[in-house]
């Protein structure tokens, strides 16, 4: 079983552009193959860059291909928006990445990047933009909360 991007990590931008990949996703990146990750633009409406290992685009790419059809304008939108945006980026002797100046200009990145887990994947934001995202999605969910599964089941909670 793969191990999951979990936390929250903010770490400085150097004036090379250069960002430190927090130990925890690099060792799940490593774990893939690859000395690095798969980086593409969000494309849900969130100022933040996308990224990735070898799996999650291996297994999108499946998902893709098996939902629509090869020439449809859906897959071509999908195909269009990862894998002709993503761009692969090594890590350097000190795991730190360049993330490509498009994608900091995207995202609104300058000084800090915040690192965010979201099990399969994480995404790097501004730090300020992340909080002002979750501020309005807790606020969001405080009117209408999540419908989470609590029956009690042999031994404990479903």
């Amino acid at each position: 079983m793969l191990a999951l991007f979990t936390g929250t990590h903010t770490n400085k931008v150097d004036k090379k552009g250069r960002v430190s990949v927090p130990a925890p996703f690099r060792a799940t990146l490593s774990a893939q193959g690859f000395e690095g990750a798969w980086l593409f633009p969000n494309f849900t409406g969130a100022q933040c860059i996308e990224g990735c290992g070898a799996e999650f685009m291996k297994k999108l790419a499946a998902k893709i291909e098996e939902s629509a059809d090869p020439f449809s304008e859906t897959e071509d939108d999908y195909t269009s928006l990862v894998f002709a945006e993503s761009q692969q980026v090594a890590f350097d002797p000190e795991g730190r990445i360049i993330i490509p100046k498009a994608f900091m200009e995207f995202a609104g990145i300058t000084e800090r990047a915040s690192f965010v887990g979201t099990a399969n994947r994480f995404q790097i934001w501004e730090p300020e933009a992340r909080e002002a995202y979750m501020a309005e999605k807790r606020a969001a969910r405080a009117k209408t909360p999540p419908r989470l599964s609590a029956r009690p089941t042999e031994g404990g909670m479903a």
